[in-house]
């Protein structure tokens, strides 16, 4: 059975959403057993006892908050994270997910469980909706801010990989974000990037911003530093959009008869953009699975985490990313 460490104590709310959360999850499904490291008393007191049996605590009296320094997560080895990152290390646990300290779950991910044979850098990804019944992966989405060629070419090895396993796409488009499809647009680390990414049987070439929500392509090659603020520009965008319908639907009685009529369509539209639809990102290229959740997340996205994180282990992806890479290392000389 798989097992799944749990960061009890990360996130912005306590313990009681993550908690839930790994509650609603046990109930959904059979196919895990969860390992909750925080304070034993306050987990105790959420978990119904019929589940007591599909639960693990580790004590952990520490918690790294979201205003310190990530490196502080490599001291601190009481902290929840540290200790629930470790699990995986030891083979105690086959994935871990934290709604904490971001910058501390990656840190540690690669330094205490280590990353894949021949993978330099791993990478956050991110799903992004299209207007077709299909998503577009992108990655890296703020792992590293400063890449190398080599760095987005793995990382469009590791998209691939993450598209057949997870998405059902047999032949994946991988595309490299650039200011123009033509080969000789981009900066320095995209023109060079892309001299090796063409080696890749299923690269299409660059795309541009827009490519991202038209499915046209299946995976996104970027660095982290872009990635993420395409994140959250797209975050913003379809927030600002939401508010502004509702402004002007509010000023007009026409408008706001016709607002009913599009109830279903805004349900269906913010389910899209819902991050707790997806429960959180994963860091691709580490041993073992990490799956970062958001600091805001609520029970569903822990539940959805949760998920995430029993399916990426059922996948094998790790094994397909590593002989992979071998495999292109071979046809590059």
């Amino acid at each position: 059975m798989i097992k799944v460490a749990v960061d009890a104590m990360g996130g912005d709310f306590g313990p009681y959403p993550i908690i839930e959360g790994t509650v609603l999850a046990l109930k959904e499904s059979p196919s895990f057993h969860a390992i909750l490291v925080g304070e034993p008393a306050r987990i105790e007191s959420l978990v119904p006892k019929g589940l007591r049996k599909r639960i693990s605590i580790v004590e952990a009296d520490d918690v790294i908050r979201m205003d310190e320094p990530a490196t502080e997560a490599l001291k601190r080895k009481d902290s929840s994270i540290y200790k629930a990152v470790d699990l995986v290390r030891k083979g105690e646990a086959d994935a871990v997910v934290s709604a904490g300290h971001s910058g501390a779950t990656m840190s540690l991910a690669t330094l205490r469980i280590g990353r894949l044979k021949n993978v330099s850098r791993p990478a956050i990804a991110t799903l992004m909706p299209t207007y077709k019944d299909q998503k577009t992966l992108v990655l890296d989405v703020g792992a590293n801010v400063d890449c190398k060629p080599e760095h987005l070419f793995e990382f469009g090895v590791m998209g691939e990989a993450y598209a057949r396993a997870l998405m059902g796409i047999d032949a994946p488009r991988v595309g490299l974000l650039s200011n123009g499809e033509e080969e000789t647009k981009g900066n320095e680390l995209t023109k060079a990037a892309f001299k090796q990414l063409r080696s890749l049987p299923t690269f299409i070439g660059n795309v541009e911003g827009n490519n991202i929500f038209d499915a046209s392509v299946d995976v996104v090659v970027c660095d982290g530093f872009t990635g993420n603020i395409l994140l959250k520009t797209s975050e913003g965008v379809a927030d600002a959009i939401s508010k502004l319908m509702k402004k002007n639907i509010k000023r007009s009685p026409l408008s706001m008869a016709g607002a009913f009529m599009m109830k279903k369509v805004f349900r269906a539209l913010k389910k899209e953009i819902d991050y707790s639809e997806y429960g959180g990102a994963p860091l691709i290229g580490v041993k073992g699975c990490t799956i970062i959740s958001h600091g805001k997340s609520t029970p569903k996205a822990i539940k959805n985490a949760i998920f995430q994180a029993v399916r990426y282990v059922d996948s094998d992806i790790n094994r397909f990313i590593e002989e992979r890479l071998e495999e292109m290392a071979a046809v590059k000389g």
